[in-house]
């Protein structure tokens, strides 16, 4: 199942709709599949859960400019996914390469933190091959 939409208070009030367009939402039979490949980062997430909508302009905004594949996994439907990755809180946020998770970053945070903790976890060989994929051709 891919796209989402999802409406927040943003900072002063007026509510803010995030679409979740290029994020795949990820389910029990699609989550092993979806992390043995390539960098994905994967937001652990509940609907009731106002800093996960939060933070969904931000993670389809990193999808785009980072060049990483982006999806989420709704944790109350898939608790045992959440379990086996020691999930206690969400927002959650893990950096998967190769089926094994990078890194984790919990709670909302700016884009501009996502973009340096992923400069951080991910693979070199990763880092540059996402760098290539951002840079127009000459």
């Amino acid at each position: 199942m891919e796209g989402a939409a999802a409406a927040t208070r943003g900072p002063h009030g007026p509510p803010l709709t995030a679409t979740l367009a290029r994020v795949l939402d990820l389910d029990g039979a699609t989550f092993d599949d979806a992390i043995a490949g390539g960098p994905l980062v994967v937001d652990f997430w509940a609907p009731w859960c106002g800093p996960c909508k939060a933070i969904e302009p931000i993670l389809e905004q990193l999808e785009s400019r980072a060049g990483v594949g982006v999806a989420r996994l709704n944790i109350d439907e898939h608790p045992e996914l959440a379990s086996r990755y020691e999930v206690l809180a969400i927002p959650t946020v893990m950096l998967f390469a190769d089926g094994e998770p990078q890194g984790v970053v919990r709670g909302a945070r700016p884009l501009a933190h996502f973009e340096r903790w992923l400069a951080e976890v991910l693979p070199p060989r990763e880092l540059e091959a996402v760098a290539v994929q951002g840079q127009p051709d000459a």
